[in-house]
């Protein structure tokens, strides 16, 4: 998680983007995970995990198919709220335009690892490495820290760069107001159910490494799609 970092990502946190290039990267985002991840971690939790895991991602579902635990709308369509803040249309995140070869990679792989045993690998790829971010490290050691929610909001690119209203920024309040127990959960069920050798641990972070390299390969497909370069 550590090398969860792609090249691209300080274009996104500057100003300078066209809405063009805003879109191609939010309706891939949208796509390959955002309007479906409800339904990857549900065929996880389709393969019988352990008790606690289940009612882990019984929550994580909940949440992320609801809202209810939050501010009570859907993830997805808080995601299409927050897009409507900067002019992108529910239309044009549905556009059935072709993906880049390496978002429909990607998000093949998520496919499969979602209903492959045994349900660790679809674990820690759904909720380690895709929730998670570059930051686990200082999350698990209790390092993590945040901004107030308000101050992070008005920081965000998006509102800070590219005009989006706050009150669209919703999904970063859901976000905030789940994230330590859905962080705490997605640890939980790997460190607890997964020895510390052998194969199962052996697979588990095999996966995981799969997941990294899939997602580079993705971020540079969008990238490129969006006429960005690595100087």
């Amino acid at each position: 998680m550590d090398r969860k970092d792609h090249w691209a990502w300080p274009r996104f946190t500057q100003p300078g983007l066209t809405k063009d290039q805003l879109l191609v990267h939010f309706r891939h985002e949208y796509q390959v995970y955002v309007r479906d991840f409800p339904v990857l971690l549900a065929r996880t939790l389709g393969l019988g995990p352990p008790a606690k895991v289940r009612a882990a991602l019984a929550e994580n579902i909940y949440e992320e198919q609801t809202g209810k635990l939050s501010v009570g709308v859907p993830h997805p369509e808080l995601f299409v709220d927050m897009m409507s803040g900067i002019g992108i249309s529910r239309e044009q995140l549905e556009s059935s335009e072709p993906l880049e070869p390496e978002a429909v990679a990607y998000r093949r792989f998520l496919d499969e690892v979602s209903v492959q045993d045994p349900w660790p690998l679809g674990a820690a790829a759904l909720t380690i490495f895709v929730e998670g971010s570059r930051h686990e490290r200082a999350y698990v050691e209790g390092t993590r820290e945040h901004d107030p929610i308000e101050t992070a909001i008005a920081e965000h690119p998006l509102v800070k760069h590219y005009g989006c209203p706050p009150e669209k920024m919703r999904l970063a309040r859901a976000h905030r107001e789940v994230e330590g127990d859905h962080r705490d959960d997605a640890w939980s069920m790997i460190l607890d159910y997964v020895p510390e050798s052998g194969a199962l641990f052996d697979a588990v972070a095999d996966t995981v490494e799969r997941s990294l390299t899939l997602w580079l390969a993705y971020r540079d497909g969008v990238a490129r799609a969006m006429g960005l370069s690595h100087d």
